[in-house]
């Protein structure tokens, strides 16, 4: 997440509770936004060089449709932040936006102070600059890793690797088992839309009838992104990974965000040819639940974790 408005200096339950005064700051009014609204803060997303994929907003918005809010003066949008809730325990805070023109008035933290009730006492994670790590631990939020973005024209072998399979309806319900092994709540919808996004291709590891890893690659606006990439074994992402990238043509790059402690991870995407570009700081409000972190080859996306 990039937090380019204002983050509040604080976040006590007081202010948790206190919502969203009347008006909000200068006039301000925070509220739900559809799903046709949002696509206006994806468009603000990719003017600040996020590379969103193509399809995004369409797989994001139906996740939780209350938890995507636009603050507006007037008729004007100006302000985002996104709180998509999971599970009874688990949300994720992302788009965290305000336009250009209206920085530095307040309207960043009004927004956050409006929305923010939505997650009410889920632990809340997000994915901050490093710049504003700092303002992001005194709204309650600590440290636990960083993520790094590679990105590239990847190389590739060329050889097929047996077991890697391209994922048809038959595999999902088991893919979205897996996958709630290595995220923090049961997303099946969500799982369900992204892999059958247009779009999308998607690749499963089998061994035995059983699954040991899946991956996605995705158009972006500037070319494309994997995300997720969950495996059991280094080999198992590596032959996802050359699957993945044998769809994209030798002039295209292709990006994608590892948890900094996967070491493994890392050595498997440099040796195709990536480099580390910048680096996000992964940062949640309380607990986790568990999950098998050394599966984790690729995050899913920076916006909605």
């Amino acid at each position: 997440m990039n937090p380019l408005g204002e983050a509040p200096r604080s976040h006590s339950t007081s202010e948790r509770a206190a919502g969203n005064p009347p008006g909000g700051a200068d006039g301000l009014a925070v509220a739900g936004a559809s799903l046709e609204e949002w696509h206006q803060v994806a468009e603000w997303a990719a003017e600040e060089g996020w590379n969103p994929g193509r399809g995004d907003v369409a797989c994001f918005h139906p996740t939780d449709p209350t938890g995507f809010f636009i603050g507006r003066l007037g008729s004007r949008p100006i302000s985002a932040v996104s709180i998509v809730t999971y599970s009874e325990q688990y949300a994720f805070l992302g788009y965290y936006l305000v336009h250009p023109g209206h920085r530095g008035q307040g309207f960043g933290l009004a927004t956050w102070r409006a929305a923010f009730p939505h997650a009410g006492t889920r632990t809340v994670g997000l994915d901050a600059v490093p710049a504003q790590q700092a303002t992001y631990g005194r709204a309650g939020f600590k440290s636990a890793h960083d993520t790094i973005r590679y990105g590239g024209r990847p190389e590739r072998s060329g050889a097929p690797a047996a077991g890697v399979v391209s994922v048809a309806a038959e595999h999902i319900e088991a893919i979205a088992a897996y996958d709630r092994q290595c995220f923090p709540a049961q997303r099946t919808a969500f799982v369900r839309r992204w892999l059958t996004a247009a779009g999308h291709i998607a690749y499963a590891r089998l061994r035995e009838g059983r699954i040991t890893g899946y991956g996605v690659i995705r158009p972006a606006l500037d070319g494309h992104r994997i995300g997720p990439l969950f495996a059991d074994t280094p080999e198992d992402a590596e032959a996802l990974f050359e699957a993945l990238t044998a769809h994209v043509g030798p002039q295209d790059e292709v990006s994608i965000d590892l948890p900094e402690p996967q070491h493994a991870a890392g050595a498997l995407v440099t040796a195709h040819g990536l480099e580390a570009r910048s680096h996000t700081v992964r940062m949640y409000t309380g607990p986790v639940p568990e999950v098998r972190a050394e599966r984790t080859y690729g995050v899913t996306t920076l916006e909605l974790g």
